[in-house]
């Protein structure tokens, strides 16, 4: 069948997933942070009570609770991910989530399907974490239906307030993957080489998670507590060892915009927004 239309506004049911102070730093080591930031990468160095970057956030409240019909799964791209946290996370946790396909819009040769999270303690019931996924699937538009909002994004025209590179690893895929996404086509070059590309890519939300890390050091002062919420459109794929470049402008209120690049000026990540509290 095409994809299933029904399926827009009904909730999933919960999904409880929990996680330990080992996998928050493997996610730390999985967006390349290291000796420099012990509170993100170590749990027992003196004088130093270990934390979590705030981008860990999109896995944790991740929900696959929706069948959203046939289709070939290799027309499926990861195209946009936001989320907000209403507290920092903890190193060691659990959370109970639910999520909603919020709509799926017509974009003539493909179908845009936005799922949206919400991650709460299972105890408590308090809200965590809320996240927004947008799926780009080639192939299962032209349905006739809506073809959904357009933001209001636009580049500041001035020089970046702030310029962050960071340097990822050959074997960035590989640790980023015990994160729990382990599609070869982030390992596997025969598998990269059917899906046209010349050797793995690295995963998008662990493009995402650097660009998360650069912005916590680079304008929240490391503080994260102070990170709210980030979003973002994955607009090329990306190689381990190759650097990202974040540029970055002050916009209104706690927000900043931010796009981040490749040493050759191709946008990996564009339309980008970032809420930092003072």
């Amino acid at each position: 069948m095409p994809l299933n239309l029904d399926i827009v506004g009904v909730e999933s049911d919960p999904v409880e997933r929990s996680w330990t102070s080992k996998d928050s730093l493997i996610y730390a080591l999985g967006i390349g942070a290291g000796t420099e930031e012990l509170a993100f990468t170590t749990e027992n160095s003196a004088g130093v009570e270990q934390q979590v970057f705030p981008t860990y956030a999109v896995l944790l409240a991740q929900s696959t609770g929706h069948r959203l019909g046939d289709f070939d799964p290799a027309m499926l791209v990861h195209a946009e991910q936001a989320f907000e946290l209403h507290r920092p996370l903890t190193p060691a946790g659990a959370l109970r989530t639910t999520a909603t396909v919020t709509g799926v819009f017509d974009k003539g040769a493909a179908a845009l399907v936005v799922i949206e999270a919400k991650a709460v303690d299972p105890t408590t019931g308090e809200p965590v974490v809320t996240t927004r996924s947008s799926l780009y699937i080639r192939g299962e538009g032209g349905f006739g239906g809506d073809r959904g909002p357009k933001d209001q994004w636009t580049l500041p025209d001035r020089a970046p307030d702030h310029k962050l590179t960071y340097a990822t690893r050959p074997e960035q895929a590989l640790i980023y993957r015990l994160s729990g996404d382990r599609n070869p086509l982030h390992s596997d070059p025969t598998f990269a080489a059917r899906a046209g590309f010349d050797r793995p890519i690295l995963h998008g939300l662990c493009t995402y998670g650097i660009t998360g890390r650069a912005l916590l050091h680079g304008i929240a002062g490391s503080d994260p507590a102070r990170f709210v919420r980030m979003s973002g459109r994955f607009t090329a794929p990306v190689f381990p060892g190759e650097s990202l470049t974040i540029s970055v402008w002050r916009g209104d209120g706690i927000d900043f915009l931010f796009r981040t690049t490749k040493d050759d000026g191709t946008v990996v990540i564009d339309r980008g927004v970032a809420g930092i509290a003072e």
